[in-house]
């Protein structure tokens, strides 16, 4: 058996908890390693952590200014070469399906590292990523690893709902950020795929803490429920806007974009229910869309909503974004709108999805200046390919 299929079946065979030291174990055996880290993407996105079995006990180190990070940011091996006979690091982005989890370190003999051995970690880097996202199921290590602070309860149930952080098919490129990380309000994004369509939810809820993120998980499960039951787009919606009526009788409610791609054509259909936006790059330009608004769910008892179409082509750029980025006020009272959004939507035009919600809320924080945020800050940027 070739040493691939080795490493390969370690990772399979390891213990939910014991994947590092399983590909730490079997590199140093058929890869001549020196040593292997693992390196997670926290909450934030600015810093990757050591995976050990204790958590972070070592220094976490940079996503922006580090030999880690350009793997992680690019989402392409990056090599360290030495002087003379100094050994070869490699860092390797470990992610699924282009969702970005972190990175793993190699630092191996000169003489040991070759074209072929570069193919081979890259695809071991791969595996290890599937089998981060397995393991979560049955350990809490890799979820600890991601944390540079303690979540609010809050927090912890909204980034549960989440999807991932970014999504990556021929059709399309996905990525969203919510800030502040560690202590979340009531936004939220979710999103599934099937062969023929994208749907899309990005929802901005009422209310502060426990209670908003119970709104929230109330309404992401009334809508994946109607979903996964075959409903049609308007009728998740109204189920929905029933589940939270229901339960809270019109006291709160919740903004929400819902969204349904044809991967095929890029036809879409769209309901928009309150105050999430959505923004397009088209040729270069950023432009709001202006959508037909309806009302928020659970405002009053069987609300109707109604499906609005529009188009996405290929090279399209859609971000969907919530009013505590857009009502964010600079110190001399301009709102972030205005004119900011629109610089900050320019310039990252040539960022890749998975980058650009970071790099606007890091405009934005610039903007709103030392003032504490009062509000979540969520961004999704969706880029359309279509298909051949």
């Amino acid at each position: 058996m070739d040493r691939f299929r080795v490493v390969e079946r370690a990772l399979r065979k390891a213990a939910p908890h014991a994947l590092v030291e399983a590909v730490q174990g079997a590199l140093v055996a058929h890869y001549a390693a020196v040593s292997v880290d693992l390196l997670m993407a926290d909450y934030a996105m600015t810093i990757l952590q050591p995976v050990h079995a204790l958590p972070c006990t070592a220094d976490p180190v940079s996503v922006h200014a580090s030999a880690p990070g350009r793997a992680f940011g690019a989402q392409q091996p990056h090599v360290e070469r030495g002087q003379g006979a100094d050994p070869v690091v490699v860092h390797l982005p470990v992610s699924v399906r282009g969702d970005r989890i972190g990175v793993l370190s190699v630092r191996l003999p000169v003489e040991a590292y070759d074209e072929d051995t570069a193919v081979e970690l890259q695809e071991i880097a791969e595996i290890l990523g599937h089998e981060i996202v397995v393991a979560e199921r049955d350990t809490d290590l890799y979820l600890q690893a991601r944390r540079a602070d303690r979540l609010t309860l809050a927090a912890e149930m909204q980034w549960q709902l989440l999807p991932g952080r970014s999504c990556s098919r021929p059709e399309y490129d996905l990525g969203a950020q919510l800030e502040p990380a560690y202590a979340i309000y009531g936004d939220n994004f979710d999103w599934t795929t099937s062969a023929s369509h994208l749907t899309l939810t990005v929802t901005n809820g009422m209310g502060e803490g426990i209670e908003a993120a119970l709104l929230t998980n109330l309404a992401i499960n009334a809508l994946r429920n109607a979903r996964r039951a075959g409903l049609s787009l308007a009728d998740q919606a109204c189920l929905a806007d029933q589940a939270v009526y229901g339960h809270y009788r019109g006291a709160v409610h919740l903004s929400m974009l819902l969204l349904r791609f044809d991967l095929a054509t890029g036809e879409a259909e769209v309901i928009d229910a309150g105050s999430p936006k959505m923004w397009r790059v088209r040729h270069g330009r950023p432009e709001a869309v202006e959508l037909d608004a309806q009302l928020p769910l659970g405002m009053f008892e069987d609300t109707l909503y109604t499906v609005q179409h529009f188009r996405v082509e290929p090279a399209d750029r859609l971000l969907f974004i919530s009013d505590g980025v857009y009502d964010v006020a600079s110190p001399a009272g301009e709102r972030y709108s205005e004119r900011a959004l629109t610089r900050a939507i320019t310039s990252t035009r040539l960022l890749p999805p998975s980058q650009v919600p970071r790099a606007v809320l890091h405009e934005l924080a610039g903007h709103r200046g030392a003032i504490d945020a009062d509000d979540d800050a969520m961004i999704v940027c969706l880029d359309w390919h279509g298909r051949p």
